[in-house]
């Protein structure tokens, strides 16, 4: 569902071949299931592709909520929300992952003292 901005273009166009309509369900307590139905140019549905499910959580980190976003293969809303859990919890596995990566880069930068812009480096 989300792209990178690799390969955009500069002019935001829309793909009228590619739209669809969006509906959000929420059990007011884990999450949210966005439902997004294919539609033709007209709004009309679009039975020739299929209908998309992604979930929407949240985990707590020391730096505040942390959104976490994936798609649930299904094929029904009721099969969406059967399979919410076992998706929410291997996206949150991968996000801890990216997160413990990120700390360990950061951890291991060099850093060198009187290190100015550009990389060059005063000595005293």
């Amino acid at each position: 569902m989300a792209e990178s901005l690799k390969g955009r273009t500069s002019d935001p166009k829309m793909d009228a071949a590619a739209l669809y309509r969006e509906e959000v369900y929420t059990d007011r307590k884990v999450g949210t299931i966005r439902t997004l139905v294919p539609v033709k140019s007209d709004g009309s549905p679009d039975p020739a592709r299929a209908t998309v499910y992604a979930g929407e959580t949240q985990i707590m980190t020391n730096a505040g909520p942390l959104p976490i976003n994936f798609e649930i293969d299904a094929t029904s809303l009721g099969e969406a929300a059967q399979k919410f859990a076992d998706a929410a919890k291997e996206a949150i596995e991968r996000a801890v992952r990216e997160l413990q990566e990120l700390r360990r880069q950061a951890a291991s930068s060099i850093v060198v003292p009187g290190a100015m812009p550009g990389g060059k480096i005063q000595i005293p």
